[in-house]
């Protein structure tokens, strides 16, 4: 094999079997591991989903040009450091983030907790992704979106999408490798039509809706936080299968491979958005930011195969990342273990019965419940791993725990933490303080309180009987002070 094709390639002596579990409920072997290259290539996937088309358009709505750089400079930058220190965790562990939760001071139920919210984050961007194919075809064939014969293709698309996604990341890495030149070639030819035919808007006239003010700058930056750990939380799903010994650099190389297509998507998206909507003669600002309506609109039936392309390519991460949370979520409550695959299945049914149901329009509140919840979710783990293990070496820090039968149920530190910050969060939802507040407060609030009570429980929750199969350096402070007494005892006797 070549050295070039060794980069851009996975592991290739595996069984079937392998492929399609992924180790979604263990430990990925060192010997099942991808390149640097590889692993951007099938992230490549989430780099240029239809969703940030539409989150350029809308920030450029709500602040605009150049404002918008403020809050996706916080994106870009918060992005990369979140994903890097929690793709470098989960590469030496070999475990999803979900699996780390258990050992990352929430307990083996805990962890089920934050997995299901993990996988309704994922149902959410699959309904998202197919809304938006699924208005493309339906509008080009003159078909109700909320029609049978809507939900009859968001169905079909989400089936063919299972297929390509079966496999695991090896099928995954196949669809992406072919899928990016068939993105480029479709998408230029889309840009060519529409400079052919249109007066492209370049970014100084990108203005906002309103006047920029304090409340609209916030609005934005909730805007960003929503997806800030949520990207990071993805790279980390296929980041797990990285070497073992991968370093900082190399995890921030993926996640910054990841963002700059991304960025290039969400610039374009608000590109597209300001040339189209004044030539769009009713609800222009909503229809020049919904992809199932731009590019049909600009090429015709070829738009439609564009959106049915990165449909497919995006909504199996969906699907896979969606699996891995929800194998874990019945795992954890019921020690059921139907198999990886099957819950993408679950995906797909829960995605065609909420169907109906116009997520687009709830875009913004959305981010801010995803903000409140994952956000959270990850600074307590981050600050467990790094403050906890780390400063106050309340846990090892050499190895991260998640068998069953070495774990407390419950851990009250992640539980409380994450319960109190959320309630707080769920304020500003419900509007006792404004919306755009309640992320921020609650991903500052949890892992402040989490320290506080790992601090104050000395760490006792960590485990219900320490492994002995498992070389570390870590001791607890009673275990030193046993130690130096002990020696100290010999010395005497000796003298």
């Amino acid at each position: 094999m070549s050295k070039w094709k060794e980069w851009f390639q996975g592991p290739q002596d595996i069984t079937e079997a392998e492929a399609i579990e992924d180790y979604a409920v263990g430990r990925v072997p060192s010997r099942y591991r991808w390149p640097i290259p590889a692993i951007i290539l099938v992230l490549l996937g989430n780099s240029t989903a239809m969703f940030f088309f539409t989150f350029g358009a809308e920030m450029g709505y709500t602040v605009g040009w150049p404002t918008m750089l403020i809050p996706l400079l916080y994106f870009f930058v918060g992005s990369t450091i979140i994903g890097a220190c929690t793709m470098k965790i989960a590469s030496k562990e070999g475990l999803s983030m979900s699996l780390l939760t258990r050992g990352l001071g929430f307990g083996y139920m805990g962890s089920a907790v934050t997995s299901l919210i993990y996988a309704v984050n994922y149902i959410f961007y699959f309904i998202f992704e197919g809304t938006i194919v699924t208005h493309a075809i339906a509008n080009y064939a003159g078909i109700s979106i909320n029609s049978f014969g809507g939900i009859a293709i968001f169905a079909t698309l989400g089936f063919i999408t299972i297929w390509f996604v079966w496999k695991g990341m090896s099928s995954m890495q196949f669809l992406q490798t072919w899928g990016v030149p068939i993105f480029l070639l479709l998408f230029l030819i889309g840009l060519y039509q529409l400079s052919t035919n249109y007066d492209v808007v370049g970014v100084v006239s990108w203005l906002p809706k309103s006047d920029v003010t304090a409340t609209t700058m916030w609005i934005a930056m909730n805007m960003a936080n929503g997806q800030l750990v949520f990207q990071g939380l993805l790279a980390t799903d296929y980041g797990r299968f990285a070497k073992p010994k991968i370093t900082y650099k190399g995890t921030a190389t993926i996640m910054i491979g990841m963002l700059i297509p991304m960025f290039a998507v969400i610039f374009l998206g608000a590109m597209l958005a300001y040339t189209l909507f004044p030539g769009i003669k009713e609800n222009s600002y909503a229809l020049a930011a919904d992809p199932g309506f731009v590019f049909p609109f600009v090429m015709g039936i070829l738009g439609v195969v564009f959106a049915i392309v990165t449909q497919i390519r995006i909504n199996v991460m969906n699907l896979y990342s969606g699996s891995l949370a929800l194998s874990n979520t019945m795992d954890s409550m019921f020690n059921y273990r139907p198999g990886r695959q099957w819950w993408m299945l679950t995906v797909w049914l829960f995605g065609v019965v909420f169907y109906a149901i116009n997520v687009l329009q709830y875009m913004n509140t959305f981010l801010a419940i995803t903000g409140i919840l994952t956000n959270t979710w990850v600074f307590i783990i981050l600050s467990d791993y790094y403050v906890c293990r780390k400063v106050f070496r309340l846990a090892p820090s050499d190895f991260v725990e998640y068998r069953q039968e070495y774990l407390h149920s419950w851990n009250p530190a992640g539980i409380i933490s994450l319960s109190v910050a959320v309630v707080i969060g769920a304020l500003g939802v419900f509007n006792v303080y404004p919306i755009y507040y309640a992320s921020f407060c609650a991903m500052l609030i949890g892992p402040v309180l989490h320290v506080i009570i790992s601090v104050m429980t000395k760490g006792k929750y960590y485990f219900s009987s320490f492994p002995t199969d498992v070389d570390t350096s870590w001791r607890t402070k009673s275990q030193a002070q046993s130690e130096t007494f002990t020696m100290s005892k010999q010395s005497s006797n000796d003298i």
